[in-house]
């Protein structure tokens, strides 16, 4: 956490020199319009307030109120003005403010958005970049805290993607306002104030890759966006204990990364898949079922999954009960079926 939290909501760089993923986002959008005058920014209180998380702070004064402006509470409008814009030539960006606010919206994204390359015969791309807050850990009430990114995942047609590092922040989002189809680019409200110390700007490459966080030779520890934290903090914990823990960050959940995924987990042959969105039906068991598939012969023990339980979104004095932590990630790890010279340290 930055320690200049109000500094860090502002979207600011902190006196250290760090910067925030909400800098980092704000530092994209501001590029991404500077780079192509036919990139608009618009949504609920993005122009005037900059955000509820002061993502797109000084962008409307800096830029006009022509290409970065409020819009209606209306999610459903929302996207479908940018489906239209998007059709004419323009690249918008919108934003959901919140994730469970975006349901109204889901159906044009269903509908409409994800098909528009089928429907086309590919005649008709629709380069559209819709920005999502999504997750717990900011002691969010109801509606404020959703991990609603199964709904895209399974979605043929939509790219979904979500950082969970600043300089990924900030090199994804540029690559998703690039991409000629639609991106649901999911941003974890509980990293807005992480901060890192990054010469922005980055390249990730192409959107699609995972990227190995930390290697290890034991077991892969699966993972994404805000769960990432605790992934590393767990991997950290275990080395104490003698297991190497490998780390990956899918970055973009759609396409799934098999391929680097399935590398690891051969070579490890134990997986644990660590997420904050609800277990059954969730995206892990997706990538659980994936890498049973692919690495089948591999596997010294069943994959495992560390999520969120299956219930509503709790009040905020039970998120942390709710939320994966390392506590709960370490003693998935612990019933990989450990031979008997790792049981004691598992």
């Amino acid at each position: 956490m930055p320690t200049d939290p109000a500094a860090a909501r502002t979207g600011k760089s902190t006196a250290d020199g760090t910067v925030t993923m909400a800098k980092a986002l704000n530092t994209a959008l501001r590029d991404a319009l500077r780079a192509d005058e036919n990139t608009l920014v618009f949504g609920e209180d993005v122009g005037t307030l900059g955000g509820v998380f002061r993502v797109t702070d000084g962008l409307a004064r800096e830029f006009g109120d022509d290409r970065c402006f409020d819009t209606p509470l209306a999610e459903s409008a929302i996207i479908g003005t940018a489906v239209g814009m998007a059709m004419y030539g323009y690249r918008p960006v919108v934003e959901m403010q919140f994730d469970a606010f975006a349901y109204p919206a889901f159906e044009q994204l269903v509908s409409h958005v994800a098909k528009f390359r089928a429907r086309t015969r590919g005649q008709l791309p629709l380069p559209l970049t819709v920005r999502i807050p999504y997750g717990g850990g900011i002691g969010g009430v109801e509606h404020h805290s959703d991990s609603s990114e199964i709904y895209y995942m399974a979605t043929p047609g939509l790219t979904v993607v979500t950082p969970a590092t600043v300089a990924d922040a900030y090199s994804l989002l540029r690559r998703s306002i690039d991409w000629p189809d639609p991106v649901v680019f999911l941003e974890p409200k509980r990293l807005y104030w992480h901060k890192e110390k990054t010469g922005l700007p980055t390249d990730t490459g192409p959107l699609g890759w995972a990227a190995v966080r930390r290697r290890g030779t034991d077991a892969t520890l699966v993972t994404y966006g805000p769960a990432l934290p605790a992934a590393l903090a767990a991997a950290e914990a275990a080395a104490e204990s003698g297991l190497s823990l490998e780390v990956i960050d899918l970055r973009t959940l759609a396409p799934f990364d098999e391929e680097t995924v399935a590398a690891s987990v051969d070579r490890t042959g134990r997986a644990v898949v660590v997420h904050e969105a609800h277990g059954f039906a969730g995206p892990g068991a997706e990538i659980a079922a994936r890498i049973t598939e692919r690495c089948f012969y591999h596997l010294e023990a069943p994959v495992r999954r560390v999520t969120g339980f299956d219930v509503p979104y709790p009040a905020p004095l039970l998120e942390s009960h709710y939320l994966p932590d390392v506590q709960r990630i370490l003693d998935a790890v612990a019933t990989l079926e450990w031979p008997a010279r790792r049981t004691a340290a598992a």
